[in-house]
């Protein structure tokens, strides 16, 4: 016969002062776990999203990033006519050459101003990149000094909005256009005009990488081996996807760090959430006498007490859930160690992260509920009886 769940929810509301203070240490634990994880998912939604499955970034062979790349405008020119590379409806081929410099710019929240990378590409580059919309101003033109900057620098940085300039190359430079990439990555660049950037640096003649477009996925994998494979252009070929994703390595250390503190804090609350159930056991000794006499067994107390474990826990992790859940949307940057410059991303707490944290929270309750209802399923009936 079970102990009516009743019983246990009964005890709960009758110790407020115990139950809160445990569910809040779990929730502490929980919303320390769910942050970490809302970070990484926001970081990886946003390289995730970056990027055209058909577009193919392609670097100097031995470079892992754009920033560190060096492709000649010969090697471009000979490869903008491979086949298999798409063309636009002005019968162009889409190739677009590209550089790659890290400027800093001013921040409110740092003092000494962060990195962020500046991209010079050809008005094609811009008509590659589909997800990329301008929701306010104008696009740059071609040879003069002019910068569309992403969304999340024109929210981060209120300083650098339409009509103000930052310095950098060899002078002034405008600002007249915000573009908006979604959740993509290109909301944390600036974007201007290939040769006017490729003059100022001296770069006129090797620059960073290309951006090609393969007319479709089959024909895609054969001009990626088609273009690794000619030894006069020595060059390496990913999906943009697959460049992206591969910068995720940043976040890497903190995800660690993250599981590290959430672990320790874990067995904190664990430990608390025993010492709980724990002291209900023993100021519930004649209650535990009580049940066996009235013809509960051992399993049904285990399980009673268990439950109860777990219900605390479950409070817990409902109430981690709400303390994180204003971090939802919330744009922070992490500064990529491929390029040297901040990404801003959102945080995303998902129904995949809520549900990771009601999970480790019920694990924390599991753990910690454990031998205190082992504790009680083992009272001897009399002895039980005689406890006060």
């Amino acid at each position: 016969m079970a102990i009516p769940l009743s019983y246990n929810l009964r005890n709960l509301t009758v110790r407020k002062g115990t139950t809160i203070m445990t569910a809040l240490g779990i929730a502490l634990t929980v919303a320390v776990l769910m942050a970490m994880l809302a970070m990484v998912n926001g970081l990886e939604s946003s390289f995730a999203t970056t990027g055209d499955p058909l577009n193919l970034i392609v670097t100097r062979k031995g470079s892992d990033s754009e920033l560190v790349s060096n492709l000649a405008r010969t090697v471009f020119q000979d490869m903008k006519l491979t086949p298999g590379i798409a063309r636009n409806k002005q019968g162009e081929p889409m190739a677009s050459l590209e550089l790659i410099n890290i400027i800093n710019i001013p921040s409110v929240d740092q003092a000494e101003g962060i990195n962020v990378t500046v991209r010079g590409l050809p008005p094609i580059g811009f008509e590659m990149r589909p997800e990329l919309k301008l929701i306010a101003g104008r696009l740059y033109e071609t040879g003069r000094r002019e910068i569309v900057i992403g969304k999340a620098i024109a929210i981060r940085h209120p300083d650098v909005s339409i009509g103000k300039t930052l310095r950098f190359g060899r002078g002034e430079w405008t600002v007249v256009g915000v573009m908006d990439g979604g959740r993509s990555a290109y909301n944390s660049e600036i974007f201007c005009d290939l040769n006017q950037l490729s003059g100022d640096y001296n770069r006129n003649e090797v620059l960073s990488s290309a951006m090609l477009r393969a007319t479709g996925e089959v024909t895609r994998e054969a001009l990626i081996n088609r273009l690794e494979d000619d030894p006069k252009l020595n060059v390496s070929v990913r999906t943009e996807r697959e460049y992206y994703a591969s910068q995720m390595t940043a976040a890497r250390p903190l995800q660690v760090l993250g599981s590290l503190i959430a672990l320790i804090m874990a067995v904190g609350s664990s430990f608390a959430a025993m010492n709980t159930m724990y002291s209900a056991v023993a100021r519930r000794a004649r209650e535990i006498g009580t049940l066996r006499v009235l013809g509960f067994s051992q399993g049904s107390i285990l399980l009673s007490f268990f439950i109860e474990s777990l219900l605390l826990s479950v409070l817990g992790g409902l109430l981690g859930c709400l303390l994180v859940l204003p971090l939802n949307g919330v744009t922070t940057g992490l500064l990529s160690f491929k390029t040297f410059s901040q990404i801003a991303f959102d945080f995303t707490i998902s129904p995949k992260v809520a549900a990771m944290g009601m999970a480790f929270a019920i694990f924390m309750g599991a753990f910690g509920g454990f031998f205190p209802a082992r504790s009680a399923a083992k009272k001897e009936i009399l002895s039980a009886l005689r406890d006060i």
